[in-house]
């Protein structure tokens, strides 16, 4: 469900954002981006050209569709986190991602999101647009465990060749061997191990 403001939360990292509704209507912000006045970015969010397309933007566009009441403690992750950082197409649900205290949590079916509560813990989280986000290597991890193979092989060595982010294959997998017992553990080592060339080893680990 969108919400009807255009920018993030006011603060030092608000982004400037367009959404039909506000200050122009879904013809008229048409109608600028035919003009190259404003770019599409996510969904009905648009930029202004002379704003570069950048990891914060991404987060804040994708913050637009967080539903308001989950806007304190929803985390952007896996696909869409990776989309964020430039490293996946943009997926057709946004992840999101809460700590698990205990407290439930759901979404309604037309907020074209899902979401999953995890153990996350803080330093696995960074803020980009006044969104919070998986750091690159949770993110990384989370991919290797969840998202289709080939998908996931794409990302991740996407991941790999930008330096910035810091995740070779090498530092994902021992981040995945440290990682507790999760559901794709397994697979995301032996995915990982597959692409740097090593055959897994037998029997593998919990």
């Amino acid at each position: 469900m969108m919400r009807s403001h255009a920018t993030p939360p006011e603060g030092p990292t608000a982004v400037p954002l367009l959404a039909p509704g506000t200050q122009f209507t879904a013809s008229e912000l048409s109608a600028m981006t035919l003009d190259g006045v404003i770019c599409h970015v996510f969904g009905q969010i648009f930029r202004p050209s002379s704003l570069p397309e950048t990891p914060t933007v991404r987060a804040a566009a994708l913050a637009l569709a967080v539903p308001a009441y989950l806007s304190h403690r929803a985390v952007l992750g896996q696909l869409s986190a990776a989309w964020v950082h430039g490293c996946a197409p943009l997926p057709e649900v946004i992840s999101l991602l809460v700590a698990n205290d205990g407290n439930s949590v759901s979404l309604p079916r037309s907020s074209g999101a899902s979401i999953r509560q995890v153990s996350l813990a803080v330093q696995e989280v960074m803020v980009l647009g006044g969104t919070p986000v998986t750091r690159p290597l949770r993110t990384a991890v989370d991919v290797a465990r969840s998202a289709p193979e080939l998908l996931a092989r794409t990302v991740l060595q996407t991941m790999a060749e930008q330096p910035l982010l810091d995740c070779s294959l090498e530092r994902l997998l021992c981040a995945i061997q440290a990682a507790p017992h999760v559901p794709g553990k397994i697979r995301a080592q032996e995915l990982v191990q597959a692409m740097m060339g090593h055959p897994p080893a037998i029997g593998g680990t919990g």
